[in-house]
């Protein structure tokens, strides 16, 4: 009865948890709009600068490259890692709107933004999952806690009768 108890517990605690998995993904993707829209503004602002200097962008780039002053130089390399990332973020987003529901989750996982990632983890807050994503991820780490928990208590078991097998005879 303990162990049954038990199991229903822990397939209980995994099933909350689990089912928290898309809120933590929706909650991550509002972030990388967010991190989308700040880096966009940023380059818009040089795009302006290089234009009203009569560069474009790849040309203030080297511009600022070629030029003597270290501060120059160090800005050459943040806007060119700025162009990056911001491709990279880019990328993210369009591939989590073609995934389906769980397909985004999969994404999350496949190649997370770190930084991004550990905002979403200090500033996480649970929600009550109303989604039918939230309610099958929770039921799939339910039965995946219950499971877990009976097999290992199914094994304790027969390890016991075994030693107890021995020890009668």
């Amino acid at each position: 009865m303990l162990a049954r108890t038990l199991a229903l517990a822990v397939g209980l605690f995994c099933g909350i948890v689990t089912s928290q998995l898309p809120e933590f993904g929706q909650q991550y993707r509002q972030r990388l709009g967010g991190a989308i829209d700040e880096l966009r503004g940023v380059m818009r602002n040089f795009d302006a600068d290089a234009q009203a200097s009569g560069f474009d962008q790849a040309q203030a780039l080297q511009h600022l490259e070629k030029s003597t002053d270290p501060f120059l130089q160090r800005r050459a390399a943040s806007i060119s890692q700025t162009v990056q990332r911001l491709d990279k973020l880019e990328r993210q987003r369009l591939a989590f709107d073609t995934a389906g529901r769980f397909g985004r989750l999969i994404t999350l996982i496949e190649s997370p933004d770190s930084q991004i990632l550990n905002n979403t983890v200090h500033d996480f807050e649970p929600a009550v999952p109303v989604t039918s994503e939230g309610f099958i991820i929770g039921g799939v780490g339910f039965v995946t806690g219950w499971l877990v928990l009976r097999l290992l208590g199914f094994i304790l078991r027969g390890r016991r009768r075994k030693r107890a097998a021995i020890n009668k005879a």
